[in-house]
């Protein structure tokens, strides 16, 4: 009979204690350690090396190592490869997280049915084989031969099947219904996260299969399990985007084989997910006139530039205290940048109500969307509209200064093939900025007065 001992296991770092910790010496969380039971004896149970035992790797010199070992495998969709860095690596183990609902498992199994080419086994946890077969006729390809429908979350199962079916790519959803017949605790606990994707770990890099995880999410938007589960693999993308919008972003957090400075763009549709080629003609809204309070951002998402539609509105505070509210932005620092209009145009706005919006349900983080903020804000409060073919790229320093941005040239770029007349950047970015090149205005500011004046 196996023996077994109690642990105590803290759910948000992974940590282990003998006993009862009130606060985890590792992480500094109150209250996280639970407790788990862990059997002690060796087990053949969980993934085993394929010739049955345990081989010893050997070094090898870095320019012995072929070129081809770590060749990608691209997928149809262009806007996955971008964000994995090219392609899928043999033997990588790529963790999904996002909001339930967001289109995870779409994703996934859109992916799964454009490689034809590939062997491919679609592990679900959650959903039985014929519910995925209705999903894949939803998406118009429920044909599909070579692919490979299992609903299990024994790990010792779905390894026996991977013996036999020998699969290129492995995709489980999800990641917290997996559970090790090498712990007694139940599926979703912190030691069971750990050990399944440790086993899956192990899987991929002895047999070089490609594993996909799809993982949930807390509701503070971190991946649910330890932080552990986020070192132990390859790379970790995040699928963000409003479920009250049609548009989604793929986006990469690790990479251990590409940047983490890019992302891919979808379009929720009755038929599963689009790729979005060219996302600013379609976040841009298609205005008849000018309206006061919108402006347009040129800001960059990863390394990809993206031109989004900024809104504001100012008006009178009926219920005492003023409201503030920013959607899509950082209300911090929108009350941020209200101060410096404050102090340094002289605007009074602490008796103001002030709503911000980031049109298409994107969250936008970069400094450069700071002077597009502000200006639709000044253009609110004066009832000016600002002209539709204007656009801005720059940031605001406290003391009412515009700062440079980085990439500005890529900025510039896409308004212009936009249709943009003229852009409004920081003057410190024309420092060997050949304006030549481009047949769109470009307009250095240095200051906020400087471009109130402008604009107003």
């Amino acid at each position: 009979m196996a023996k077994s001992k109690s642990v105590y296991i803290c759910s948000n770092c992974g940590a282990q204690s003998a006993r009862w910790i009130g606060r985890c010496p590792s992480c500094g969380e109150w209250n996280t350690y639970v407790e788990e039971v862990i059997h002690q004896e060796k087990s053949e149970q969980g993934w085993q090396h394929p010739e049955g035992k345990k081989v010893d790797a050997k070094a090898v010199p870095i320019h012995e190592v072929p070129q081809g070992y770590e060749r990608r495998t691209a997928t149809p969709d262009h806007e996955f490869n971008r964000v994995l860095g090219g392609g899928i690596v043999p033997g990588s183990l790529v963790l999904l997280g996002g909001e339930p609902g967001i289109g995870k498992s779409t994703l996934m199994l859109q992916i799964a049915l454009a490689l034809t080419d590939q062997k491919i086994l679609y592990l679900s946890g959650e959903e039985s084989i014929s519910q995925i077969r209705m999903r894949a006729a939803r998406l118009g390809m429920s044909q599909a031969p070579h692919l490979y429908l299992m609903a299990e979350t024994n790990t010792d199962a779905v390894f026996r099947q991977t013996r036999t079916l020998r699969p290129d790519l492995l995709i489980v959803d999800s990641v917290q219904t997996l559970q090790s017949e090498l712990l007694d605790s139940a599926a979703g606990s912190i030691s069971q996260i750990r050990e399944c994707a440790g086993e899956m770990q192990r899987f991929a890099k002895d047999t070089r299969t490609p594993v996909f995880l799809i993982g949930h999410i807390t509701k503070d938007g971190t991946l649910a399990g330890p932080k552990l589960l986020e070192h132990m693999v390859d790379t970790v993308v995040q699928f963000e985007g409003d479920r009250n919008y049609g548009y989604r972003i793929l986006r990469s957090v690790k990479n251990r084989y590409g940047s983490t400075s890019e992302l891919g763009i979808y379009e929720m549709q009755n038929n599963g997910l689009r790729e979005v080629s060219n996302p600013s003609e379609i976040l841009l809204s298609q205005r008849d006139e000018n309206l006061s309070g919108v402006t347009v951002s040129a800001t960059l998402e990863g390394m990809r530039p993206l031109l989004i539609e900024v809104q504001a509105l100012v008006s009178n505070s009926s219920y005492g205290t003023p409201q503030r509210t920013a959607n899509g932005f950082d209300l911090r620092r929108m009350n941020m940048l209200l101060a410096v209009i404050e102090k340094r145009l002289g605007f009074r706005l602490g008796t103001k109500d002030v709503f911000v919006n980031i049109a298409g349900g994107l969250r936008i983080n970069e400094p450069a969307t700071d002077l597009a903020l502000i200006c639709a804000i000044l253009s609110s409060h004066e009832d000016t509209a600002i002209a539709q073919n204007v656009c801005f790229a720059a940031e605001t320093g406290l003391s009412g200064e515009i700062r440079p941005v980085v990439r500005v040239e890529n900025r510039i770029r896409e308004a212009e093939k936009l249709g943009f007349k003229k852009v409004y950047v920081s003057r410190y970015n024309m420092k060997g900025l050949d304006t030549s090149r481009f047949g769109i205005e470009i307009v250095p500011v240095g200051t906020l007065e400087e471009i109130y004046r402008l604009l107003f």
